[in-house]
């Protein structure tokens, strides 16, 4: 794909199962989260509608996340669906990296300042205080229900309270971005 940045990895392959895996394709999506001090969002492609009703979407996440704590403590999230076009591969990027380097390992800047992953994109904040951006496909804003531990992640079901297409674009997937797994 001409339109990807040069410096989006090349997928490795592990074994016969794992490529078969990857070849799954999954949205790309920026899951929204608040704390007492600011918002922030990470890049999920695990998200699903589960239910018509009530209207159910289920996150997963990785068990150390620091969305799932946001979560866990506000009880609320957003998730936006991302557009497939390299303004918002760019901005996956910048999201896909983690708020604290030292989550990264091999990574020597541990002690390098908090990564703000809002900064420098425009979003403006829900009645609940929660991340919705202007350059998604679409938003929804959820209280989560249940939290329930598949794997080595955790499964989020959220009630949605709102939502809204803002966009008629193609959505993000991981095959147009080459990753086979956000986060």
């Amino acid at each position: 794909m001409s339109d990807l940045p040069a410096n989006v990895p090349a997928r490795r392959v592990l074994d016969p199962v794992a490529e078969a895996m990857h070849q799954m394709p999954y949205g790309v999506y920026a899951i929204g989260s608040i704390d007492e001090r600011e918002a922030n969002v990470m890049v999920a492609d695990w998200v699903l509608q589960v239910s018509f009703n009530p209207r159910l979407v289920a996150v997963v996440l990785e068990a150390d996340s620091s969305t799932l704590r946001r979560i866990r403590a506000s009880s609320v999230f957003s998730v936006n669906l991302l557009t497939a076009d390299p303004d918002s591969l760019r901005m996956a990027m910048q999201f896909v990296q983690p708020a604290d380097p030292s989550k990264v390992e091999g990574r020597r800047e541990a002690a390098a300042p908090h990564h703000s992953k809002l900064d420098g994109v425009e979003y403006r904040r829900s009645s609940r205080g929660l991340p919705l951006l202007e350059d998604a496909l679409m938003w929804l804003e959820c209280e989560a229900q249940t939290f329930t531990p598949i794997g080595d992640h955790i499964m989020v079901v959220g009630r949605v309270l709102d939502g809204r297409v803002q966009h008629s674009a193609e959505p993000m997937t991981t095959g147009y971005t080459g990753w086979t797994y956000s986060g």
